[in-house]
């Protein structure tokens, strides 16, 4: 079964504080989370507050349909991050091995 594994980096620059990171990491993995049938989690601890790295997997029966969940994710991510005053400085996704 195919897995679907994507990475984002967020550069927050508005950020003063740990707090700011912190809202802004969680409110884009609850509505990722809420929008789309994924796992999303922080993958780096808060070195620095003007910056974060989110981790996402999807799993499916289908490449064609994680393709196509993975594009529209993306999507999300960039929109998302920019309402909530942050930039994806990157983004990439690739699938992992068929178990």
């Amino acid at each position: 079964m195919p897995v679907a594994a994507m990475t984002i980096e967020l550069r927050i620059e508005h950020a003063q504080s740990l707090k700011d990171r912190r809202q802004v990491v969680r409110s884009l993995k609850e509505k990722l989370g809420y929008g789309f049938n994924i796992s999303v989690a922080e993958l780096d601890e808060a070195v620095t507050w003007r910056s974060a790295t989110i981790g996402i997997a999807a799993i499916s029966g289908s490449r064609d349909y994680l393709t196509g969940q993975m594009q529209q994710v993306e999507a999300a991510v960039n929109r998302i991050a920019n309402d909530l005053g942050a930039i994806v400085a990157d983004a990439w996704w690739d699938f992992l091995e068929d178990a």
